[in-house]
């Protein structure tokens, strides 16, 4: 039977911004999910903050509109008891009123477990904890999760640890990438750990190279006045494919404790070979996605969705990454994240080495080198291409096979949402999952100097055109090494 979590002890779970696209999209779709299969305790409140001026029945309202249109099947009965738990109440921090009402809201349930979800800018982190804190709503039982980005680069994120630090402790401080909640994720640690077969081959001395593609087909849209102001650099390499990173080159933890993995993460983050200027120009790709089609329709550039005429932020990274230890010498690993690609994938390869030497005649056929393909989304699962005799009489002729596991033929229960974990491990105060303070700012120490060589070369980010894999020098890149990159017809 399989084990399910217990339920979780009383809670009251605020949301701010609890109007916006995350809650509407995620939050509470996540939550209503624990509803039905009885993780969420009688006693579990969510109050969703937000400016705006409504009452708790209109944000039910609003809440189980969410609910119907981001979830395939609902359950009235559980969702009318999920829908009673929600209360609403209007907070304006930009103007630092509305306090009180979220006081009195909170009164007289300083023993439950507080949890504070703030899904707004980044740049009311700040202002919001100090207001918690002002307002003495800060408990020993109290949690704050913030969503990336956290700060523009290192000494942003100081500041912003530093102002959340004074409010919080760090055990008290979630720093969630919803990458590491998904099911695929957990499973790279699950192969590498909980099976004798991979952890013995994986080094240097058996693995080639690594591959970590987090490829988008839906462009800017909606989000572009923030993301002209970030780039894919920050928006995505800074924490989900770092963090991707870190989870395939840490040393085995000594447990699953939460400060055990996150210390053998950090060593990862540590041990990156610093980029010079020279490395930068060499081993870093720029790029940014002109007119085209996806979807099967045309679609406007980067500029157009933008407004402007010219801009030098990128939505294309493809970089080489050294590791400076034992385990990972001379093995680079490969990053590569944009929008408005060829196809919705990510995925990790782990490209093994060719055969030392093969005992097989010549028209026996191409040895080609093992491969294990980890699939984040969609379709999540995990493939190994392997070597087998193709079947039938006369001489000896080979294929490449994959034994494939797709999680949805797997398992027949429905496959949770990223979310799902994350906020109930949050609630639970498990912070395995979450990236701690020195994670964070170690991530900035390797990227900045990049950033830096990028706005010293002003050189504007090569285009490339919507529906294809980026820019040809992102081929270049890997191609050069005498390497390609895995993509499939996906």
């Amino acid at each position: 039977m399989a084990n399910r979590p217990a339920q979780s002890d009383p809670f009251d779970l605020v949301v701010f911004g609890g109007t916006g696209d995350l809650a509407h999209r995620k939050l509470l779709p996540a939550l209503y999910h624990r509803e039905p299969v009885g993780h969420l305790g009688e006693d579990a409140r969510i109050i969703a903050v937000s400016r705006r001026e409504l009452s708790d029945t209109e944000y039910r309202d609003w809440a189980r509109n969410a609910i119907c249109e981001h979830v395939a099947e609902v359950d009235q009965e559980a969702l009318e008891r999920f829908l009673a738990r929600i209360q609403y109440v209007s907070v304006d921090v930009a103007q630092n009123t509305g306090w009180e009402a979220l006081e009195q809201k909170l009164a007289g349930r300083e023993d439950v477990v507080r949890a504070f979800y703030l899904s707004v800018s980044p740049d009311f982190f700040g202002p919001i904890c100090s207001a918690l804190g002002e307002h003495n709503l800060v408990t020993e039982t109290s949690r704050v999760t913030i969503e990336k980005p956290i700060g523009k680069n290192g000494r942003s994120a100081h500041e912003v640890n530093e102002t959340i630090g004074s409010v919080f402790k760090e055990h008290q401080i979630f720093r969630i990438d919803h990458y590491l909640g998904k099911e695929t994720v957990q499973n790279l640690m699950a192969l590498r750990f909980a099976n004798v077969l991979f952890e013995p081959l994986w080094n240097a001395a058996h693995i080639d190279h690594v591959q970590i593609t987090v490829a988008e087909t839906l462009g800017v849209e909606s989000r572009a006045g923030y993301y002209d102001t970030a780039g894919a650099l920050r928006d995505m390499v800074q924490n989900h494919l770092l963090q991707l990173l870190c989870l395939v080159a840490m040393e085995p933890p000594e447990s699953m404790a939460p400060d055990s993995v996150r210390d053998e993460k950090l060593k990862v983050l540590k041990a990156l070979r610093p980029m010079s200027s020279e490395m930068v120009e060499r081993n870093t790709v720029r790029g940014q996605y002109r007119a085209g089609a996806s979807a099967g329709g045309a679609v406007k550039g980067y500029l157009e969705e933008l407004g402007r005429n010219d801009s030098n932020t990128e939505t294309f990274v493809a970089a080489k990454v050294d590791i400076e230890n034992w385990r990972w010498a001379n093995v680079p690993f490969y990053l590569r994240t944009g929008k408005r690609l060829a196809a919705r994938v990510s995925e990790i390869t782990i490209q093994f080495k060719d055969l030392p030497h093969s005992i097989f005649l010549p028209d026996a056929g191409r040895i080609a080198a093992n491969k294990l393909v980890i699939r984040l989304q969609p379709d999540e699962g995990v493939k190994m291409q392997v070597m087998i005799k193709d079947p039938g009489p006369g001489s000896m002729r080979l294929r490449e096979v994959p034994l494939d596991m797709t999680f949805a033929e797997a398992f027949s229960s429905r496959h949770p949402d990223a979310y799902e974990r994350l906020i109930m491990d949050m609630i639970r105060g498990n912070q395995t999952l979450f990236m701690r303070r020195d994670e964070v700012e170690a991530a900035w120490t390797w990227i900045d100097p990049i950033l830096e060589q990028w706005s010293q070369i002003k050189e504007a980010p090569k285009p490339y055109t919507s529906g294809t894999w980026g820019p040809s020098a992102s081929i270049a890149l890997i191609e050069r090494d005498g390497r390609t990159w895995h993509d499939e017809t996906y």
